[in-house]
């Protein structure tokens, strides 16, 4: 069947199961992600197995933009005034997850250390895109989403250093490499989050030049969109991280020119379609047979990530003097998991032997079924109990919907 007529079936499932789901006052981003899986090949099967392959190019574009807009948010004149804290909270809620998953399934699920300081390091990363969707939704604002959005962004560099490191370490106590590189643990990782960084720097400052050139809206919303979408094919044609290239992009305009919102507000007039279909091709990849295999290790990976997430957010939100809100919530809003994560549970199957990195794909993919379908609905709650969330606003939504 032609691409299109399945990209055409998941739109109009992702807003039909939205518009369901929304009575039960779920958010939309559950109602896409469950549309998804109805119609994927783990239940009805209307969206093959072959033809997955071809949905990633929707995964790539809606995680640039997604990227894009939340370095929107790295605002210096900003983020001074809470730059340590945005530091500390991160590092403690990633360094957290890391050893509360690494040590539980290395003890408890009775693993080796390798393995589970993989696993560990996956762990940490946080999926932006349902949390940001959340947000939209219900027009949320206050503490808790200032240091939820910089803080989910600052995530994914830790993790892929962490993991580059981890992978090294694995590697080298399962036999595939003699000894234990510091070159292949610390330098190589840094240089690609390094490299990422660059390229969106270098790819902001160009943007900005072309918008000095340009008249009228529409040539400005093409121009975002050809920029965010290179920047990104940039990334993935030299393996560095898209999601660093596209937040560094976003950074670097908000900050060159400051007061020319324009060019996020605009990218809102393409995004939305793009992120119906992303996020229901994402619930149609959930294979539902990997809760099978998993046991207890998965079932540990997931209760051990929940309370490192909560635990380490906590913790960091005390030391750094944050407010109460912060402390108590924040933790609940980073429980979402999925591109990053599935991205690095891919890289560890070709890179660890067997069966090793079968596992550890298995695991990741079934976490990411039970966080993807219940995060954003814990988002959600906790942005209501915080008071970001107003009452007003979740009735004018469903009087939208």
């Amino acid at each position: 069947m032609n691409f299109l007529f399945y990209i055409s079936i998941i739109v109009f499932t992702g807003i039909i199961a939205a518009k369901i789901f929304s009575r039960f006052r779920l958010p939309n981003v559950t109602g896409y992600l469950i549309g998804g899986l109805i119609i994927g090949p783990s239940l009805l099967g209307i969206i093959p197995q072959e033809a997955m392959g071809d949905l990633k190019i929707v995964s790539e574009m809606a995680l640039a933009f997604i990227a894009y807009g939340i370095g929107s948010e790295f605002n210096l004149s900003q983020l001074k005034k809470m730059g340590k804290n945005i530091i500390t909270i991160t590092l403690f809620q990633t360094i957290a997850t890391m050893l509360f998953v690494t040590a539980a399934i290395a003890f408890i699920s009775g693993q080796s250390l390798s393995f589970s300081l993989v696993l560990g390091a996956i762990s940490a990363a946080t999926a932006p895109a349902a949390t940001v969707m959340v947000i939209k939704q219900y027009r949320a604002r206050g503490e808790v989403v200032n240091t939820l959005l910089p803080v989910v962004a600052l995530d994914d560099a830790i993790c892929i250093i962490a993991f580059g490191i981890a992978t090294s370490v694995a590697r080298a106590f399962v036999g595939q490499t003699g000894t234990i590189s510091v070159f292949n643990m610390l330098v190589i990782p840094m240089l690609e989050v390094i490299a990422a960084l660059a390229l969106g720097l270098i790819m902001g400052v160009f943007l900005i030049l072309l918008i000095k050139k340009i008249d009228g809206e529409t040539e400005l919303m093409s121009l975002i969109i050809a920029i965010v979408f290179a920047t990104a094919a940039i990334s993935l044609r030299f393996n560095l991280s898209s999601l660093l290239s596209c937040m560094m992009l976003g950074a670097t305009i908000v900050n060159v020119i400051p007061n020319f919102k324009k060019a996020f507000t605009i990218a809102d007039r393409f995004t939305p379609a793009l992120y119906v279909a992303f996020f229901t091709a994402s619930g149609a990849e959930l294979n539902l047979s990997v809760l099978r295999s998993v046991g207890l290790i998965g079932i540990v990976y997931i209760v051990f990530r929940i309370i490192g997430k909560l635990a380490g957010s906590y913790l960091g939100a005390r030391v750094s003097n944050a407010s109460e809100n912060v402390r108590k919530y924040l933790g609940f809003t980073l429980l979402p998991q999925a591109g990053v994560a599935i991205g690095l549970s891919m890289v560890a199957k070709s890179i660890l032997p067997h069966p090793y990195g079968d596992q550890v794909r298995t695991i990741v993919l079934a976490g990411t079924i039970v966080f993807e379908l219940l995060g954003p609905v814990i988002t959600k709650n906790a942005l209501i109990k915080a008071g970001e969330i107003k009452l007003r606003d979740m009735d004018k939504v469903a009087e939208e919907v």
